[in-house]
């Protein structure tokens, strides 16, 4: 079957649209982030577009696209609207699915839903995204845990940053987790270049073999 594969982070920030990106462009895949809070910049979805090299139209568009750079949660609140999980069902697509998710795992989709819960129903493969900085440790190991505790499958951890040897090995052996490979900084930030760094640190059928 056609890989379908969810994208987290350990929390905001740690590079996973850049990422989600890359792995698209690797795959010559399709990209959905099904829920986009903030819209007065540049959104996950476009950031995509730009950078992932892929044929117009790869890019699923938004379930919810809400204006305030808040929690889904919040921002919904905020925009008057009441965001449904039964809405988030997987498209179907002739090809590689990279689903991207807001954030870290436990962030609120409404007052009783959060992205893990989805992920749980789901029971696809998920990539954790993390940072190689200060702190990865302790998120990384906790997200792990989290994920195990309601058996979602794991596909392993893609670390983002400056090489930091004894923590990733700390995190795979600690956290009995693959470490699928580590996307270094990337400057200038083109489509090309991401592409060469994407090929470079990655496997494109660590990705694929075996997966739905």
């Amino acid at each position: 079957m056609t890989a379908r594969i969810v994208v987290t982070g350990t929390d905001t920030g740690v590079g996973k649209t850049v990422f989600s990106a890359g792995l698209a462009g690797l795959l010559d895949g399709f990209y959905w982030k099904p829920v986009q809070s903030g819209l007065d910049e540049e959104t996950d979805s476009e950031v995509v577009a730009r950078l992932s090299g892929l044929p117009a139209g790869r890019v699923v568009p938004e379930v919810y696209r809400l204006k305030m750079p808040l929690s889904p949660h919040r921002s919904a609140e905020i925009d008057g609207v009441a965001i449904e999980a039964a809405r988030l069902s997987l498209p179907k697509l002739p090809g590689p699915l990279i689903i991207e998710g807001a954030g870290g795992l436990m962030v609120p989709l409404n007052r009783q839903t959060r992205f893990i819960d989805i992920f749980r129903e789901w029971q696809l493969p998920v990539i954790l995204c993390a940072r190689t900085a200060l702190g990865t440790i302790n998120h990384t190991l906790l997200s792990l845990e989290a994920m195990r505790a309601r058996s979602i499958p794991l596909l392993g951890i893609a670390f983002i940053g400056d090489e930091m040897a004894d923590t990733q090995k700390t995190i795979a052996e600690m956290g009995k987790v693959r470490i699928l490979g580590r996307l270094p900084r990337v400057d200038p930030l083109t489509p090309e270049a991401l592409f060469a760094a994407m090929r470079a640190s990655f496997n494109a059928t660590d990705f694929t073999e075996g997966r739905s």
